[in-house]
């Protein structure tokens, strides 16, 4: 098992009363579905937040990032990128801006 940082915006740190930044536990070879499912089963408050309620997709306006690069369009099975893994960097969440 690993422990994997995952950085929250601001309005879901105010809805599930956590810091900026919140650990949860997964398995040794983990997804980006089992980060969202372990962060879900933590705070199930943040259920329906950044997926769709009863799918693996990320909603809308989520966007994931980790290394620098946006996650948001890689399938949920997607391993977690090295640098997530070993600790030495968090999965961003931010919330997507749009207008025009």
């Amino acid at each position: 098992m690993i422990t994997v940082r995952v950085e929250l915006p601001a309005h879901l740190q105010r809805l599930a009363g956590v810091s900026r930044e919140v650990s949860v536990t997964v398995g040794d070879h983990a997804t980006l579905a089992d980060v969202l499912d372990a962060l879900e089963a933590e705070h199930p408050v943040l259920k329906g937040t950044v997926r769709e309620h009863g799918a693996e997709g990320r909603r809308a306006y989520v966007r994931l990032f980790a290394e620098g690069h946006d996650l948001s369009h890689d399938p949920p099975d997607t391993p977690l990128p090295g640098r997530v893994m070993t600790g030495e960097e968090p999965l961003r969440v931010v919330g997507a801006i749009a207008g025009g």
